[in-house]
């Protein structure tokens, strides 16, 4: 009788409890930890099944995407969507090629810290061949007179975790010197919603692209990105949505010190000094439930504030006409304020979105739901995220140059 295969979850991003293994079948479910209720996310790890097929079977609530699981077989290198035919009676099967020591299974596609370190160095590398755009380690947040004109990108450290670990910072754009405009992005405030990651991939590689919109955002714009607002859930593996007692997007009521995260605390501490009345956009970029409708399309949720309701509606226009990517934008999709699970949060708590759109000079502050798996019948993947990352940035400069200038 062949051994046992192992299954864990001891690497960034894991997240499994394994039951019990009867021969082929391994019963398994999804770790929640500290979630309030329920949630979906769970990311593992087979050794030893190679040329064996192996069945998981999930003990608990409904677990899989419109596509399916997503399996690596390289070690979590690549991935792919085993389809939205892979799955019945929350079960899956997999077939273990010959020879793969390493098969990676997780609800949707992964982005850890090592992710984005593979993402810095690709575009540090490919910056390089270019004179005006350097990429700089530590650059000071405020642009002074050491920076230098041509700086257009720069990471730092935004503050440390509560476990200890950097929580990434990003710049870009017209960093060297005072910009005209500034912009705010935000990923993982529910830390399990992975596939922002590679949509800000998208917003970034547009600002810094040999091309025109790449040049007005360098001389005009300033970005500032932090791509994991709860660093910490990302890294451990996390579900983060509705954490205990309240998770990272409803910690931004009242003043800073009432901020129970290092992480929120931080970035209000920051963008009050950063903003300096220039701040026009700010984007929440998050994936919304497992699957079904209005979870397979890519949407804005709206906020009380109805005069940026209005000026979000407008920015949605911009996008479904410059959308140029494989991903499908309807602004008739937009999820308003009061409508269906969108009716704000508890006393004493409040969104990103919520907050962000009360800075001064900002037009509005929302939050973007980017599917998992599927937007409109068309999968979701690194690439067509990264796409879609490059039409939402053609829309910002389309709607500063008609609004905001």
């Amino acid at each position: 009788m062949p051994a046992e295969p192992l299954i864990d979850c001891d690497f960034p991003g894991g997240n499994i409890i394994v039951e019990k293994i009867d021969g082929d079948t391994a019963f398994v479910r999804q770790d929640l930890r500290d979630t309030e209720g329920d949630w979906f996310y769970w990311h593992f790890r087979v050794r030893g099944a190679a040329g064996r097929t192996i069945r998981f079977r999930f003990t608990g609530t409904d677990v899989f995407g419109a596509a399916g699981p997503a399996v690596s077989t390289d070690a979590s290198r690549t991935w792919r969507w085993l389809g939205r035919d892979s799955f019945a009676d929350k079960a899956f099967a997999f077939a273990f090629p010959p020879g793969a020591a390493d098969v990676r299974f997780c609800f949707a596609i992964p982005y850890v810290e090592s992710n984005l370190r593979q993402f810095l160095a690709r575009i540090g590398h490919s910056a390089s061949t270019r004179s005006d755009t350097p990429i700089v380690r530590d650059a000071p947040i405020l642009p002074d007179a050491d920076a230098g004109a041509n700086l257009v990108f720069a990471h730092s450290v935004l503050c440390r975790s509560r476990k200890g670990r950097d929580v990434e910072l990003l710049r870009f754009g017209c960093i060297g010197r005072p910009p005209h405009h500034r912009v705010l992005l935000a990923c993982r405030h529910h830390c399990c919603e992975m596939m922002a990651g590679y949509e800000l991939e998208g917003v970034i590689e547009a600002v810094l692209a040999d091309d025109a919109d790449g040049d007005w955002f360098r001389r005009t714009v300033e970005f500032l990105a932090v791509p994991f607002m709860d660093k910490d859930g990302v890294e451990d593996g996390d579900q983060g949505k509705n954490r205990r007692p309240y998770d990272h997007n409803r910690d931004y009521d009242g003043d800073v010190a009432a901020s129970i995260y290092p992480e929120t605390a931080a970035l209000r501490r920051l963008i009050a000094e950063w903003s300096q009345g220039r701040l026009r956009m700010a984007f929440d970029l998050h994936c919304p439930w497992i699957r079904g409708p209005m979870n397979e399309d890519i949407f804005f949720v709206g906020t009380p504030d109805q005069r940026a309701w209005e000026a979000a509606g407008r920015f949605s226009t911009i996008l479904e006409r410059e959308r140029h990517g494989p991903l499908p934008f309807d602004p008739a999709k937009n999820l308003p304020f009061g409508k269906d699970w969108n009716t704000g949060a508890p006393p004493g708590q409040k969104s990103f979105g919520r907050w962000a759109g009360e800075l001064p000079g900002v037009a509005f502050g929302t939050t973007i739901e980017l599917p998992y798996a599927v937007a409109g019948g068309v999968p979701v993947t690194p690439e067509s995220a990264r796409a879609f990352g490059k039409d939402l940035a053609k829309a910002m400069r389309t709607f500063i140059e008609s609004e905001c200038e």
